[in-house]
């Protein structure tokens, strides 16, 4: 099998250029719990925020700064500041025994999937293989 076979296409993302608060509200409104960060020049995959460091995030200027400067705090902080850059995109001729590795050793919980000029074509999660383990389990 292959990521193409699991992988959800039409995938949110977000601009390099957001803030914290942008990605907060995109995460809430679409029900995403992860977001490629793709550049504003180009629209390459520059980034990943998951949702784990999201919400670290937020509960450390929650903590830092008071319930009061949290919104303020959120406006004026770049995406960038939180976005993970150490990770390998997936392409969708990837075969999943590749990937199972990835998920079992490493914690973000997902890997976009690119084409050959880093343009996103979809994600692949946890939760894709485990409804994948579901399938096969079941016989279907």
């Amino acid at each position: 099998m292959k990521v193409q076979d699991i992988m959800t296409a039409n995938v949110v993302c977000i601009s390099d250029g957001a803030t914290i608060k942008d990605a907060h509200l995109l995460m809430q409104s679409r029900g995403v719990r992860h977001l490629p960060v793709i550049s504003e020049a180009d629209g390459t995959l520059v980034g990943l925020l998951t949702h784990k460091k999201m919400i670290a995030t937020v509960v450390g200027l929650l903590n830092r700064y008071g319930a009061g400067a949290l919104d303020r705090r959120e406006r004026y902080t770049p995406l960038v500041e939180l976005m993970e850059t150490d990770f390998t995109p997936l392409t969708t001729d990837t075969a999943l025994a590749d990937v199972v590795d990835y998920f079992i050793s490493n914690k973000h919980g997902c890997l976009p999937v690119v084409d050959s000029e880093r343009k996103v074509l979809g994600i692949v999660t946890s939760s894709d293989f485990v409804k994948l383990c579901s399938k096969l389990l079941k016989g279907q």
